[in-house]
Order: C-alpha cells, then structure tokens, then sequence
C-alpha cells in the first residue's frame, strides 16, 4: 500500500559543498540517499515529495573530519506490503516451484501449492510458463496477475514478499 509519511534523515557534508547553493545540494544528496531504499519501519522510499526549507536544521561539526551533519525532516511517497493485501503485479520468471513476479521495487515469489489447483501440476518448462488444465490460465513472464500477499521478510536494504 502506498501513503504519505514525513521522515527524518542526517546528511553528512563535506565543506566543499558549502555555498550559495547549500540547501539545494542537501535537498538533491537526501534525494539521492533514500529514493529506492527499503526502511524496515516503513517500506519502500518511493519519491521524497517535499523538503520544507525551515526543516533543515542547523548542521553540527565532526571535529574529527571537518564534515558537516545536517538533520532534515522530508515528506516522503512509501509503499509497505500488509498481509493479506490485494496487489497487481507484472511476472519476471517462472520456474517449476512458482514464480516471481514485481510490484515497483517489491519482489514477490508465488509458490505452485499457492496456486489454484487447476495449476499445480501446469508448469510447461518449453515455454516456461504456468498453464491451467482447461488452457485459458497462462502465466509467463511480462504478463500481469492479481496476488494476495501471505507474508513478507525484512533485510537489510531489501523486503521481499510471498504470495
């Protein structure tokens, strides 16, 4: 599911970076640090949809490097698998056990025994692809499906999901 959630994140800089274009910089290196990063909390950073200007506070010195720390609050687009959640999502790979399929950045593998029973035993390894008994059902990979997520796992920088 996606929603709306402000977040709150240190950006280290080095003194090169300071200049007229300060704020600017910390905006595009916050960007770059937690757009398609996975918070465990949280889920999926999606797009950091603002950074008020007030919500950048003032920066502390490491004295041992001359880096400057600046604490910004942002709001950021997620998006957080639930158990039990409806999601759509687009097929990369069949293989005889099940297959995985992509919804945005989450990887959801969906196990043959999760599969309607008219598809169990309907792997075709020639055209690597799942096929009901009746020949109307085929999922292969690029094809879109509708799943149930069962349960998810958190690593570190990574979530995954079973369907």
């Amino acid at each position: 599911m996606f929603y709306v959630k402000t977040l709150e994140h240190e950006i280290v800089l080095q003194p090169v970076h300071f200049g007229p274009k300060l704020k600017a910089t910390i905006v595009r290196l916050l960007k770059e640090e937690v757009e398609g990063l996975a918070l465990a909390n949280f889920g999926y950073v999606v797009n950091v949809i603002e950074v008020p200007e007030d919500q950048i506070k003032s920066g502390i010195i490491e004295y041992d490097s001359g880096d400057v720390v600046f604490t910004v609050k942002y709001t950021a687009l997620l998006l957080r698998p639930f158990i039990n959640e409806v999601l759509d999502a687009v097929v990369s790979q069949c293989n005889p056990l099940g297959f995985f399929a992509f919804c945005g950045p989450l990887r959801i593998f969906v196990s043959k025994h999760s599969m309607p029973e008219d598809m169990f035993n309907g792997f075709d390894g020639d055209k690597d692809a799942w096929i009901s008994d009746d020949k109307e059902v085929i999922v292969s990979s690029g094809c879109g499906v509708r799943l149930r997520i069962k349960g998810r796992t958190v690593e570190q920088g990574n979530i995954t999901a079973i369907g």
